[in-house]
């Protein structure tokens, strides 16, 4: 009996194994298993990032609030929205009958009069309730307290023409009304307009330079045919942007002026004698180009931002978009609907060569898209509610078609969605 129990135990062992090397082969497994996971994974997440998902269909990783953010849930907008992933000008107009501008012409003291529809007497109010909804993300609304939070301590400087300085008051009156009326000021000069929110020792400027580089119009309005466009200069008037955090910079309308331009090389102390005509999308590139080296010479994307504003649409043949008795945007009110409208006002070309040259800048520059969104908007140009020469068109005047602007906005209206998108990509 004694011999017994010992061959028991060695015929049980030769058909199971011991409980010690089951845990080992078990833990080995789990281990190459787990390392098979971690590699997935990170394969996976690697793809997730490439592919610029939708940012409304994606759940992100939630970014850790501060107390200030968790007091005021509005303040943050990165759970709702990202540059890189999303596309603003894919997307539709909708109508909102509850969304109220956050100013108004007659209550924003800074408004040129070329831009105040309403005291102008446009009688119609549709056009201020819209708001763009793009296909691919949610795009936050503007919030004014989180605009003056990121503008702390800081200087944000438009550079441009006519429709940048819009672009300008149109921030300015976004966010003045919350500040005292002894902690703000506002100055403005020949070329350059400051206004200060002292509270938040922040700046909101606009600097006039309508080619962005030199030229001979930028201190005195002249006639199209007069004009000659120092493509290879801009230090002069550069010097004004030094020690900015954020530039916004566009340039297009007056290059539209005429399919040809005069350029130089050189001084105008010289002369204009040695111009040369050039088309308008060569001229455009070369002047890019000279603002792309100064750019690339003189910014420190680790202190500035740069910006670019892509081209505002002019709506001056009604029968792009199937008006075919109208004339220009005269007595519009709703916006085109077809998507992809492109109308004549838009040049294909233009766009194409900030693009590419964009493109080849070592600084980064983010191109805040306005193009596409502002063709659909026929209805909230300044059309005859406007001035000319200093003066508001009489009633005579805004019975003729012909006179409407159809280049510049009211405001309120489409400028402030490009300062919704400018501050979402802040």
């Amino acid at each position: 009996m004694s011999l017994a129990a010992p061959v028991a135990i060695m015929k049980y062992y030769r058909g199971k194994l011991p409980m010690s090397v089951i845990t080992l082969v078990v833990c080995c497994f789990l281990f190459f298993a787990l390392l098979y996971t971690e590699r997935i994974s990170s394969l996976s997440s690697g793809s997730i990032f490439k592919s610029k998902s939708c940012a409304r269909k994606t759940a992100k990783k939630p970014i850790q609030k501060t107390a200030e953010e968790m007091e005021n849930p509005d303040i943050d907008d990165r759970f709702e929205f990202d540059p890189e992933e999303c596309n603003v000008a894919k997307g539709k107009w909708v109508f909102n009958r509850s969304i109220k501008p956050l100013y108004t012409d007659r209550s924003c003291p800074y408004i040129d009069l070329q831009f105040s529809c309403v005291k102008n007497g446009r009688p119609d109010s549709d056009y201020r309730h819209w708001e763009w909804r793009p296909d691919e993300c949610t795009l936050p609304r503007f919030n004014p307290k989180l605009a003056l939070k990121k503008l702390r301590g800081k200087r944000l400087l438009f550079v441009g023409d006519s429709l940048q300085r819009g672009q300008w008051e149109s921030l300015v009156c976004m966010v003045e009304w919350l500040i005292p009326q002894d902690q703000k000021s506002m100055k403005q000069g020949h070329r350059h307009h400051v206004f200060k929110a002292k509270e938040y020792n922040a700046t909101i400027e606009f600097f006039w330079a309508p080619f962005i580089v030199e030229s001979n119009t930028d201190g005195d309005f002249l006639d199209p045919n007069d004009r000659i466009i120092k493509v290879d200069s801009i230090e002069k008037q550069a010097k004004l942007w030094g020690g900015v955090d954020f530039l916004v910079f566009n340039t297009y309308i007056w290059w539209m002026s005429g399919p040809r331009h005069k350029t130089l090389w050189g001084s105008f102390a010289n002369g204009p004698e040695g111009y040369e005509v050039l088309d308008a999308p060569m001229a455009y590139r070369l002047s890019l180009k000279t603002w792309a080296n100064w750019v690339d010479s003189n910014v420190n994307p680790n202190k500035t931002r740069i910006f670019f504003v892509t081209m505002s649409p002019t709506h001056a043949r009604s029968a792009d978009w199937g008006n075919i008795n109208g004339t220009k945007c005269f007595n519009e009110t709703w916006p085109v609907t077809t998507r992809k409208f492109w109308g004549f006002g838009s040049n294909w070309e233009m766009m194409s060569v900030v693009a590419s040259v964009v493109e080849r800048m070592k600084v980064p520059v983010t191109v805040v898209n306005v193009t596409q969104l502002s063709e659909f908007r026929i209805d909230a140009h300044a059309s005859v509610y406007t001035e000319t020469g200093g003066k508001l068109l009489t009633e005579e005047q805004r019975a003729d078609p012909t006179n409407a602007d159809c280049i510049h906005w009211c405001l309120p209206g489409v400028p402030d969605t490009w300062n919704q998108i400018l501050l979402a990509s802040l």
